[in-house]
């Protein structure tokens, strides 16, 4: 009993004449918090004065204050450590750091994709992507995940190497996006002026974009009419390329009623290798 009293006193003055080192450590802590916060703020309002892209922007930001954790852990932890020098804790914390990147490598994947992605900005918050069939507008980049919403409403959190990795199509990396459908007139029809009408069609909607070409070319001989193609450009959003497409087949039916153009029903024409032979049955009445 007195050995362990004299052990138990001992820790305790220890911990005692340790103490400051302690305090001073999460001192350093919460210090290095504050200074994150500072630069957090200062940095964004400095960063938006200077008009510097969002991406590049939380980029910066984000690499600094992770490097700015890293400094004040290192000196917390001399201090919790006094006989640690810098070199000692640098050597041990790259021997850390391999061991968990080969425990977390899918991680790390992510993060540096998500740095990669960040600094190359080939989408940002708001634009409509496409990847491995999700399709929505990116709400978020962070550095291990990117949200998505879905035009459906859901939301998908797509790791960062999955979009390094695969092509991802930028709907929204243009202002306008070109849209083509398929018409047609029955054989009869005049081709030029059915053309006229169908373009001018196509000029009144709303949706079509007036800076932009409107291509307009018979394509095909079809089992029963001319196909003609049609081409103009609209918004870059799902909605508008939904919207635009109803708009204009719309205004083109009804321009080709109005002149009196026909927009033929399939035709089926039958031969018959033997001649038919029909009858003529007179009905009689009864009384």
């Amino acid at each position: 009993m007195q050995t362990l009293q004299v052990t138990l006193l001992n820790i305790w003055k220890n911990f005692l004449k340790h103490t400051p080192y302690l305090v001073a450590g999460f001192l350093v802590l919460i210090l290095t918090w504050v200074i994150t916060h500072l630069f957090s703020s200062m940095g964004h309002r400095f960063f938006n004065f200077r008009r510097v892209r969002r991406s590049l922007r939380e980029l910066i930001i984000r690499l600094i204050n992770i490097t700015i954790w890293l400094g004040g852990l290192l000196l917390a932890t001399m201090f919790w450590f006094p006989g640690l020098t810098p070199t000692t804790a640098l050597g041990g914390l790259g021997i850390v750091s391999i061991a968990i990147g080969f425990a977390f490598q899918d991680i790390f994947a992510n993060f540096f994709a998500g740095i990669l992605l960040l600094w190359q900005f080939p989408f940002e918050n708001g634009d409509f992507i496409e990847c491995q069939g999700i399709t929505g507008k990116v709400e978020s980049i962070d550095i291990r995940m990117t949200q998505i919403r879905l035009t459906t409403g859901e939301l998908v959190i797509v790791p960062n190497s999955t979009l390094f990795k695969n092509p991802v199509n930028v709907l929204t990396n243009r202002p306008h996006r070109r849209i083509t459908i398929t018409t047609g007139i029955a054989y009869g029809e005049n081709i030029s002026e059915s053309v006229g009408v169908i373009e001018k069609a196509v000029k009144n909607c709303n949706t079509v974009e007036s800076s932009q070409p409107i291509e307009i070319f018979p394509q095909a001989f079809g089992s029963s009419s001319i196909d003609i193609e049609v081409t103009w450009w609209t918004g870059n959003t799902p909605l508008d390329i939904r919207r635009s497409p109803g708009e204009v087949v719309t205004a083109v039916k009804e321009s080709l009623d109005e002149a009196g153009i026909e927009i033929p029903f399939p035709y089926r024409t039958l031969t018959f290798k033997e001649p038919l032979v029909t009858e003529l049955k007179n009905s009689r009445s009864s009384a």
